[in-house]
């Protein structure tokens, strides 16, 4: 049998488990291992007595992977960046978001509404984690819009579908997860998360407006802030911002010169600064110990989804899967941009039934090769490519646009786990009622997407600079 037919049966197997209901992280590694064991049995011709030693060969195959790829420097962003979020949140930071916000744009119809939209993106400038940002602002944001009128299940999908900005906005873990499956500069995508970010966030807030503008008693405005109760509120929220531009400055450097730091180095900094601010507004051993043990689950949980596709990963290597992929891909006879925009409705349609970073995970090391391919891969020229863009810069589009799709699929039933958090906090809401309350931010998610596909400087104007 071919290695490709071996693939494409494992890749099968796969689905199968995950349609099942086993989590990704170990249907991955099971189907990495039989993978492996299959491959080199079907290079010993299924002999009978060769299988032991196919065996022990897949078995170190797979034993060596966790360790090889987890132990790089890069990943250890994830759990600082994570860790930023928790110790803000246990800060009083959010809360100052929240309410600076609340002042400054409640007035705006639906303005509550807006309000958590622009904090949760604020909040998302220190949270690496959606989920995180789901959790927080739906014990502070979802009271104070239902003592207003807000619709309950609305104003459960506003708090929802806000957290998936923390995925796109730096610092971002499934960003640095991107960044190493395809091996690109962590620094680079970090900065071009920036400006789609902002711009997701600018088309929630459009879309609350509108509805509040056609909706009778949609929500109502927020009034009755004087001019000083606003500067007054900008302080107390300053420091997210000041822990954003250390990140960001650390790793590039302002002044010209060598950068400051690596990546990792500026997320650990982020991280000591916020505890630093934590420590100053009052956080108690019992915060501190709830911060650190919330970011020991969370990235427990990354880690074990990254160790279970590792392997699976190493598996298409040797089947040769993403090569093969790659040249049905470039063999199409239709425009290549069609070709893209499907491959990001399969994502689309993918989510529904995989968690963000599983999927990722999962695809990249076959999609991001043939996504390169019909640009003219991954070093060709501006001039030459079909896209528009060098090679370079084609991998840190795609990557924003695929980590964009990976945000719709936090809210997209039936896995969507932001809106399982979201209800999981609120005792009065049931998932359902979250579910039906992002519906409306599909549509501002596929607006987004579509000008990000269509005006590809949205996302390359800032690491362009760099």
């Amino acid at each position: 049998m071919e290695s490709i037919e071996i693939g494409l049966w494992v890749s099968g197997f796969l689905l199968l488990l995950v349609v099942l209901g086993m989590r990704v992280a170990f249907a991955a590694g099971v189907a990495g291992l039989v993978g492996l064991i299959w491959f080199f049995w079907n290079k010993f011709d299924y002999a009978p007595d060769r299988f032991g030693k196919a065996l022990g060969i897949a078995v170190k195959t797979a034993g060596q992977v966790p360790h090889s790829k987890v132990s790089s420097q890069a990943l250890s962003l994830i759990p600082t960046f994570i860790l930023i979020g928790y110790l803000a949140y246990y800060a009083g930071l959010t809360k100052a978001l929240f309410e600076a916000a609340k002042r400054w744009v409640g007035w705006l119809p639906g303005g509550l509404a807006v309000s958590t939209v622009f904090a949760t993106a604020g909040f998302a400038a220190v949270s690496g984690a959606s989920v995180a940002t789901s959790a927080v602002f739906a014990r502070i944001a979802i009271p104070e819009m239902l003592k207003i009128g807000y619709d309950k299940r609305f104003a459960a999908g506003v708090v929802a579908a806000g957290g998936t900005l923390a995925s796109l906005i730096p610092p971002s873990a499934i960003l640095v997860i991107y960044a190493i499956i395809v091996e690109q500069d962590v620094g680079k995508l970090l900065l071009a998360g920036f400006i789609p970010g902002a711009f997701s966030a600018l088309i929630y807030g459009l879309l609350i407006v509108t509805l509040a503008l056609t909706l009778p008693k949609f929500g109502p405005p927020v009034k009755g802030f004087t001019w000083k109760e606003r500067f007054a509120s900008l302080p107390p929220a300053f420091p997210i911002f000041f822990v954003v531009f250390i990140i960001i400055f650390f790793i590039y450097n302002p002044f010209g010169g060598d950068a400051w730091g690596t990546p990792t180095e500026g997320g650990a900094l982020g991280a000591f600064v916020v505890f630093l601010m934590a420590l100053l507004r009052g956080m108690g051993w019992g915060q501190l110990k709830d911060a650190l043990l919330e970011t020991a689950k969370l990235s427990a949980m990354i880690f074990t989804i990254i160790w279970g596709v590792l392997i699976y990963v190493r598996f298409l290597g040797f089947a040769d899967l993403p090569g093969a992929f790659s040249d049905w891909i470039t063999g199409l006879e239709q425009s290549p941009m069609l070709t893209l925009v499907l491959i990001l409705l399969a994502y689309a349609v993918l989510g529904m039934f995989m968690d963000a970073i599983g999927m990722l995970l999962l695809t990249l090391p076959v999609v991001y090769p043939a996504v390169m391919a019909l640009n003219g891969g991954e070093f060709v020229s501006a001039a030459d490519s079909t896209f528009g863009m060098s090679g370079p810069m084609c991998a840190i589009w795609f990557g924003i646009l695929v980590v964009k799709m990976a945000e719709f699929c936090l809210i997209t039933p039936p896995i969507g786990l932001n809106c399982f958090v979201v209800a999981g906090v609120r005792d009065d809401l049931s998932v359902q009622d979250v579910f039906k309350g992002v519906t409306p931010f599909f549509i501002a998610d596929a607006i987004t997407i579509a000008l990000l596909v269509a005006f590809p400087a949205i996302v390359l104007w800032l690491p362009s600079l760099v």
